[in-house]
């Protein structure tokens, strides 16, 4: 099944990777796991791996014998503004299949509750 950013933006095996790496970015994974719960091949993901490690975009975290895991290097201000973008190409559409419009907030001294689709 499509993730909302892939329906939106195309599934293309980059936006699979970064997809998955930002909606699982707790954990560091092997470019096997990557491959596997990402569903891009193997081979473009270890071509792409070594893209994304080369731009900064992705940072090998450590070693396990000879496996390596990487995770999304979220120090770099450009995978900051792309995080930005995918979670507001989430939002938007959740937004848009929920019915819910952009309210403006008046101050009444209430405690409001943004709800996103991140944090659902």
């Amino acid at each position: 099944m499509k993730s909302i950013f892939l329906k939106k933006q195309g599934s293309t095996p980059k936006n699979k990777v970064l997809d998955f790496l930002i909606t699982y970015s707790d954990l560091d994974y092997s470019l096997k796991e990557i491959s596997r719960y990402s569903g891009a091949g193997y081979s473009t993901v270890k071509i792409l791996i070594k893209k994304l490690v080369k731009d900064k975009w992705v940072i090998q975290t450590r070693k396990i014998s000879k496996i390596k895991l990487y995770k999304l290097n979220t120090n770099n201000s450009k995978v900051k503004k792309f995080i930005e973008f995918f979670w507001e190409v989430v939002n938007e559409e959740v937004e848009k299949q929920l019915g819910i419009k952009e309210e403006k907030v008046e101050h009444t001294g209430q405690i409001t509750v943004p709800v996103s689709a991140k944090s659902i």
